[in-house]
């Protein structure tokens, strides 16, 4: 598709050229290309704003750092796939109203659920006797429709008698553990890590065998920082990118968040110990 610009560029604006350009192109793209369209080359988008090369360079730059285009030796640029933004600091509503808050639509499937017995590490992550019952959740989540992630999750069975009982695709986890069984969510601590696609991972995901995760542990607290949730997490790096927010401050007044901050922290508290994956 022949690239045209909808009005000119203000060149007497105090908004710097190659942003007005960077603007123009994403609602260009928005409009008219999909994922895997070829943009035009330099020349062309330097003819079409009447701007040097190095405006055109900065804009596209920018977009490939929003993750909109990606440039490809011997191809061109391309736009692809823009990332699903998750973020490492927020509250805790969950993958289904955290996509939803996006826009995007979010979808689940149920690939397994049963009652097993925790195992050690099972049972130091949430708090538990070893061979106490727990529930494993195996679930697929998609964006668009497309796969994204597949998570495990963990929950005592003492703490949410019957929960395998509800409906899981169709409802935020977090909002059953809240609304029917009155489980305050006060925190939750994460890891993050690369791992590689298995051949379960590749089929699930809809990726080649070997290609980027990123592989999540997560731990989630009610008062009095019981653990009641544990999961596992693989996300497509190749659509997914995390967000985390750093903060220069303290609470003094907040005793909630202090005892937080002075929490043990289960995933992270041997750092150079092993914890392999349950699943």
């Amino acid at each position: 598709m022949k690239f045209h610009i909808s009005e000119p560029l203000k060149k007497d604006s105090p908004v710097p050229l190659y942003y007005q350009v960077e603007r123009a192109l994403i609602k260009w793209i928005s409009q008219n290309l999909k994922p895997g369209d070829l943009l035009p080359s330099e020349k062309e988008l330097c003819e079409a704003f009447q701007v040097s090369r190095i405006v055109v360079r900065q804009a596209l730059g920018n977009l490939v750092n929003r993750g909109l285009i990606q440039r490809q030796r011997g191809i061109g640029t391309i736009v692809i796939q823009p990332k699903i933004n998750e973020h490492l600091v927020s509250k805790l509503t969950g993958f289904y109203a955290d996509m939803k808050s996006q826009g995007l639509n979010p979808k689940t499937k149920l690939l397994s659920s049963e009652i097993i017995r925790a195992d050690d590490f099972l049972a130091y992550y949430l708090n538990l006797l070893a061979g106490e019952k727990v529930m494993r959740v195996h679930r697929l989540r998609y964006v668009n429709d497309d796969p994204i992630l597949t998570v495990t999750t963990y929950i005592p069975c003492k703490i949410c008698p019957k929960l395998l009982e509800k409906d899981l695709e169709n409802r935020s986890l977090y909002e059953i553990l809240e609304q029917e069984y009155k489980i305050r969510l006060i925190w939750g601590e994460r890891v993050i890590e690369a791992v590689a696609a298995d051949l379960q991972d590749a089929k699930l995901l809809n990726v080649e065998k070997g290609s980027p995760l990123f592989f999540l542990r997560s731990i989630t607290y009610t008062e009095n920082n019981i653990p009641v949730e544990y999961y596992e997490a693989k996300h497509r790096a190749d659509r997914t990118r995390f967000i985390t927010r750093l903060f220069k401050t303290t609470y003094p007044d907040s005793e909630e968040i202090n005892n937080v901050f002075n929490s043990e922290l289960r995933l992270t508290r041997f750092f150079n110990k092993d914890f392999e994956s349950t699943t």
